[in-house]
């Protein structure tokens, strides 16, 4: 595995070597990271979409992009295999090197492999069910698991799979699925086991950082049955770990069709209530946008008035990307690309400075 990790001094080095235009690279997660990111969700289990995937991370690398996401169960884990061999490529070729780039995934999904030839549901009973690695007691919605042992092994095979010595940042996926299921002290008890894991793993130096990646959770209203607060969140890590944890980010959808990271009061923080992304800017945590184009149906013709907001992106794409990059609390916005030419309009917007975030803002007016 690549030793090392993403490091300020090597991100610093990425983005100035980069031709992106002003306020492409942001501070995040106490390091310099593109405003767009990779992302590896969609796509057939197959050599094919392999193949475009680990072309689009080449390009992005050559297009001053250095964040790149996955999780353990996107594709069969053929996404996490994806990223860890062009990745490995362009560090043995000396075209990046590993303290340049940020690779962040998830777990908490029971995944099945694309790659073995059991039945997905056979692979998953014999190899993390009946195993105990994933307790029965502890499986919700007939997926999903968060014990202590069960996140150790997923950390473990997504090292593997990535082919890298240390995650830079590793989420806890969807754990909405988890608080809906059982009652809260329950929920609390799991999450705190959790997150004593992770700050364990940064220690044995697994991983570097961890993080929450929601879909529903930070931005339904505190009354939610699935809402998570990033407070609380926050607490439990001081209260595992003291001042010095290393909770660094969430990830939540946003989008054109998808905005109330920025346009609802979600979370509560010191008495008052915030939109998510403005939640997380005043807790220091860096964000990262995901189905920043809805899964390419926001990539079309857009209202003539997102038109007028953003004049110099290009396509419907890039300018669906720069209302999501352009916000304010937003550290990167992730498009998953596994088509060259999809990328080279989407990369294309690196040399575009953002837009204003009150641009953004004065749509919701």
């Amino acid at each position: 595995m690549v030793p090392g990790r993403a490091t300020l001094e090597g991100t610093r080095r990425f983005a100035a070597r980069s031709k992106a235009g002003a306020g492409h690279f942001r501070k995040g997660a106490g390091l310099s990271l593109s405003s767009i990111g990779v992302g590896t969700y969609l796509g057939r289990e197959d050599a094919e979409t392999d193949v475009g995937y680990e072309a689009c991370v080449e390009l992005a690398l050559s297009s001053g992009v250095n964040v790149f996401d996955s999780a353990i169960n996107y594709r069969g884990q053929k996404s996490e295999r994806a990223i860890g061999r062009a990745l490995g490529r362009a560090i043995q070729e000396g075209r990046a090197t590993r303290d340049e780039v940020f690779v962040s995934t998830k777990g908490g999904y029971l995944p099945h492999d694309a790659d073995d030839p059991r039945e997905s549901r056979q692979y998953i009973l014999e190899t993390f069910v009946e195993t105990g690695i994933a307790p029965r007691s502890e499986i919700v919605q007939g997926g999903h698991c968060l014990s202590p042992g069960y996140l150790s092994d997923q950390i473990e095979r997504s090292r593997k799979n990535l082919g890298l010595q240390t995650i830079d940042l590793y989420y806890l996926h969807n754990i909405e699925a988890q608080k809906t299921s059982v009652n809260h002290a329950t929920f609390s008890r799991r999450l705190t086991l959790a997150v004593e894991l992770l700050e364990r793993s940064v220690t044995d130096g697994r991983i570097a950082a961890w993080g929450l990646a929601t879909w529903d959770g930070l931005r339904v209203p505190p009354e939610h049955p699935e809402h998570l607060s990033i407070a609380e969140t926050l607490a439990a890590a001081r209260e595992v770990a003291g001042p010095n944890h290393h909770f660094r980010a969430v990830q939540l959808p946003f989008n054109l069709a998808m905005a109330q990271a920025v346009a609802y009061p979600s979370q509560p923080v010191s008495e008052k209530r915030l939109p998510a992304l403005l939640a997380a800017r005043e807790l220091q945590l860096a964000v990262f946008g995901s189905a920043s184009l809805l899964q390419g149906r926001l990539a079309g013709d857009l209202p003539e008035e997102i038109e007028q907001a953003f004049p110099e992106p290009s396509s419907g794409a890039q300018r669906a990307l720069q209302f999501s990059r352009s916000a304010p609390g937003m550290t990167t916005s992730l498009v998953g690309v596994s088509r060259i030419d999809h990328a080279q309009d989407n990369f294309a917007l690196a040399g575009v400075p953002p837009a204003p975030p009150e641009t953004v803002m004065g749509l919701f007016e």
